[in-house]
C-alpha cells in the first residue's frame, strides 16, 4: 500500500494531535514537514517545529481517516 497526505496542518504539534486522534481510532499515521517548512530548521539551528506539516496515512485508510478528522 502507499502513503498519502491526509491533510496539512500548521506545525508538528498539531500533526501529533491529529495523529493521536487517528491512532485512537485504529488508524496508523505519521507526519513530515512539508517542502515549504523544511528549510526553517536551517535558520533556527535545526530545532524548529513550526511550519506546514503533512499528516500521512495509508491509502487504504484515507476515507476512514477523513471521517475521523471531520467528526
Amino acid at each position: 500500500m502507499s502513503t498519502v497526505t491526509l491533510t496539512v496542518v500548521g506545525d508538528e504539534l498539531e500533526a501529533e494531535a491529529v495523529c493521536g486522534l487517528l491512532r485512537r481510532n485504529g488508524i496508523k499515521c505519521g507526519y513530515r514537514r512539508s517542502d515549504m517548512s523544511a528549510g526553517i530548521g536551517t535558520y533556527s539551528g535545526g530545532y524548529a517545529i513550526a511550519g506546514p506539516t503533512e499528516v500521512l496515512v495509508d491509502s487504504a485508510d484515507l476515507e476512514a481517516a477523513r471521517k475521523v478528522i471531520r467528526a
